[in-house]
């Protein structure tokens, strides 16, 4: 089929359904349709290719027995079908029973459901949505990976679905650290936050230039990523994704990867890469802190996934995380120990700061990418600020950032320098010493602040806040020290 104008297809059937508001509800509403279908053509090649094959799915469930349209008249529809997918589907599918043994492949479905609605109210409108999608042929290799294509327009439009922005991070952006961290065939790769998956399929792609012909690197291929989403709509998002890119066991969970005692964490298999862009600007209950040590219990929840990432990477691995700027500046409590073991236990070799609206409409808040791995101590950062490109005052939903515009950055990789623009570094190299002095406040490398934007209010609340505890803490620091001095106590 021709699949161009497939969103919009599907989006002019739901404006006529009163049960679908919003684009968050109506993007939630075609990804369970279209896992269904997807999941239907990976079990007819599983079928295939084995015998004793067993869906977790019952019969009379699965998409091929009530969603195709024979033409015959026999076809569900109106209230017949809103019964059935309301009363039987997903009641049953939510409740599948699961153990230890289960496979992967199939868990996915119960994870996918445990959280999803049916929103559409109109039986026939549900129908015309279900023959719509139908018409894919999943089995064809060709027209699967085409709809890879139109997929990613379903993970950009949440840009613009309220809140559910918060799961999509810009291809550019996802594109740009895994063509950096350059990960290989053999590497075990994860992403605590997943979100829509973006991380991961940015790696996927990579790794499958890798793959070539042989089935034995398609089975490494097939079990390389491993994601964790704590938010329903994300979740089925990412699974889906997974699938399209021909990962049959996706190693997806529906989870929190905050809610595990550290002690835990480390017993685990760590990852040789981690590929992040934490929730930030959250707060997590007491609860969630206590599984971290004291000295390391944050209230931003950007500050505990950093916590995770160190307790999780491999030795030797590599990683990259987006981190806000009140990561840099911050020097509470929390913030200064999670940089001092940060820095004192790993190799934090790069800071890459973005230019601002890189997510927007989403937040307007500055964000940048830390590269560091576990190899050594580090002796030397090196900061490098991506200006915005000429002929831009703003990335935007239409003027989105593009992976060319880290082409300069990826000159510099290869061949750092310091650089200098306007009397304002660039590019620096700071020694770790350097690092320490400030009380590792590591906004360095700035944008001038005639390129400074005003922020949305919430936005600028929140660094507001950040910078004023990072201000207190850094006095504390230094009544402290005097004191010491003084041989007295502060206070």
């Amino acid at each position: 089929m021709a699949i161009s104008n497939f969103v919009k297809r599907i989006q002019d059937v739901m404006r006529n359904d009163s049960g679908v508001n919003g684009d968050a509800q109506r993007i939630e509403q075609i990804v369970w349709i279209l896992f269904l279908k997807i999941y239907d053509a990976k079990e007819e090649t599983w079928e295939l290719l084995n015998d004793n094959y067993k869906s977790i799915i019952p019969e009379g469930l699965k998409w091929r027995d009530w969603a195709v349209d024979r033409k015959d008249g026999e076809a569900l529809t109106g209230d017949g079908l809103l019964d059935f997918v309301n009363n039987t589907l997903f009641p049953t599918l939510k409740n599948l029973e699961i153990d230890e043994n289960t496979s992967m492949s199939q868990v996915i479905v119960r994870y996918a459901f445990e959280d999803a609605n049916n929103y559409q109210k109109d039986g026939v409108l549900l129908r015309q949505v279900v023959n719509i999608i139908d018409e894919i042929d999943f089995t064809e290799y060709k027209e699967r990976h085409e709809f890879g294509a139109i997929y990613e327009s379903f993970l950009k439009d949440l840009q613009s679905a309220g809140n559910a922005g918060e799961f999509y991070t810009p291809r550019a952006v996802t594109d740009f650290m895994v063509k950096v961290v350059k990960p290989v065939l053999g590497d075990k790769i994860g992403d605590f936050a997943c979100g829509t998956g973006g991380f991961l399929t940015s790696a996927l792609n990579e790794l499958d230039k890798q793959v070539g012909n042989s089935l034995e690197n398609r089975e490494i291929y097939n079990k390389s990523v491993y994601g964790i989403e704590k938010k329903a709509l994300p979740h089925m998002l990412c699974v889906t994704n997974m699938l399209i890119h021909d990962i049959d066991d996706p190693n997806i969970l529906h989870g929190n990867a905050l809610d595990m005692d550290y002690k835990d964490m480390r017993k685990m298999e760590p990852f040789d890469v981690i590929l992040m862009n934490p929730p930030y600007g959250g707060s997590e209950k007491d609860s969630v802190k206590s599984n971290f040590p004291t000295e390391l219990r944050s209230s931003e929840t950007a500050d505990l996934f950093m916590n995770v990432i160190m307790y999780r990477l491999k030795k030797n691995g590599r990683c990259a995380v987006i981190i806000p700027d009140g990561f840099l500046f911050g020097t509470d409590n929390a913030k200064y120990n999670i940089k001092k073991k940060l820095f004192s236990e790993f190799n934090v070799h790069t800071v890459v700061r973005m230019p601002h609206s890189v997510f927007a409409p989403y937040t307007s808040i500055r964000t940048n990418i830390l590269f560091f791995d576990n190899t050594e101590p580090t002796k030397e950062t090196w900061f490098y600020r991506v200006d915005m490109p000429e002929g831009y005052k703003n990335f935007s939903k239409t003027r989105p950032m593009k992976l060319d515009h880290f082409n300069d950055a990826l000159n510099w990789w290869e061949n750092r320098e310091e650089i200098e623009v306007d009397g304002f570094p660039k590019a620096k190299r700071y020694s770790i010493d350097e690092i320490i002095e400030r009380s590792y406040n590591i906004d360095l490398c700035g944008f001038p602040h005639e390129e400074e934007v005003i922020l949305e209010p919430m936005d600028l609340i929140q660094e507001y806040q950040e910078k004023r505890a990072s201000l207190n803490a850094e006095i504390d620091h230094v009544l402290e020290q005097i004191t010491s001095m003084l041989g007295g106590k502060a206070e």
